[in-house]
């Protein structure tokens, strides 16, 4: 059977931990090696992973470009433009010819319907690099940084600042599948999906969520304090969209409420001054570098797992 990782429950929680395991063991052996050498085992020598970029990209692009390098592998890099996709053929049969060609896809895109089409068609495993409903790679790679800087994430208690969004939606699935407690403050009109709320509740019981409208209240005694930009590429009504977020930014003073050790992340790219101030992210809790990186060693695990190496 074909692994698909469309969404963090595609490979659930035991999925998910053997992937961290393994993220971080490869990360701890690569140490002070140069970036393009690949590991000693090569796991993925010969494949190809074919990226399709419908959106904008910089981290992505390039963690699952140097993933592949380090495991042996190489890619082929494709946006809308200069693909057949962009000239209206559909996702079934792009989906049919890149089976044939290359190991594994990864797609970016602003619709989610596209990444399941895609996958419901293609014969090799189909990876959700971004889409309008989640963004399951980044959590991957947030769960590795708090694992590292924390020893956990099981027990944990994440507060999430700003717009109910696809990144938002991809924290609550990890809360109800590894059992964390996520609390999430969105001005009225921007909430998280109700759907993936149930779907969590559903898959954990009892899943610990809760939605207020108070940041100071979300983000007192949290462990990890998280937020993304207010207004992501093509968005409409900018100007109202922003409005309401603003007392929603990640200040020093929300952060001096949360725990003591409490970590700051952001998926990036930042606005600062909007979502979060100068003094949080340049500040001493903050770990955005280490998310950063991790989206590579969390990709890496991410390609093994769908090629069932793990």
């Amino acid at each position: 059977m074909t692994r698909h990782f469309i969404d963090l429950a595609d490979a659930g929680s035991d999925g998910i931990r053997a992937m961290l395991d393994d993220a971080r063991r490869r990360k701890l052996t690569r140490a002070g090696w140069p970036k393009g050498k690949a590991d000693v085992d090569r796991p993925l020598d010969g494949h190809v992973l074919a990226m399709i970029f419908e959106k904008n990209s910089t981290r992505t692009r390039v963690s699952f470009d140097m993933a592949m390098r380090q495991l042996g592998g190489t890619t082929i890099v494709m946006d809308a433009g200069s693909m057949q996709l962009g000239r209206g053929e559909s996702i079934a049969d792009t989906a049919r010819v890149l089976s044939r060609y290359v190991d594994a896809i990864v797609i970016r895109t602003d619709d989610h319907n596209k990444v399941v089409e895609m996958a419901r068609h293609a014969t090799v495993p189909v990876i959700n690099g971004l889409t309008d409903h989640s963004h399951p790679c980044q959590i991957m790679a947030d769960l590795l940084t708090v694992i590292e800087r924390r020893g956990s994430v099981e027990g944990s208690r994440w507060a999430w600042l700003g717009d109910g969004n696809n990144v938002l939606h991809s924290i609550i699935e990890a809360g109800s599948l590894l059992g964390f407690d996520v609390t999430a403050a969105c001005p009225e009109g921007y909430d998280p999906d109700p759907a993936v709320v149930d779907a969590a509740k559903a898959r954990s019981g009892n899943h610990p969520f809760v939605l207020t409208r108070d940041p100071e209240l979300a983000g007192a005694g949290a462990d990890i304090v998280v937020t993304d930009t207010w207004v992501s590429m093509g968005q409409a009504h900018a100007d109202e969209k922003l409005a309401a977020l603003a007392p929603y930014q990640v200040t020093e003073e929300l952060m001096a409420g949360a725990a003591a050790d409490g970590l700051f992340l952001h998926c990036l790219p930042a606005h600062r001054g909007e979502e979060v101030a100068d003094a949080v992210i340049d500040g001493p809790q903050s770990a955005i570098w280490d998310e950063a990186e991790n989206r590579l060693h969390a990709q890496k695990a991410v390609l093994l797992w769908c090629l069932a190496r793990l």
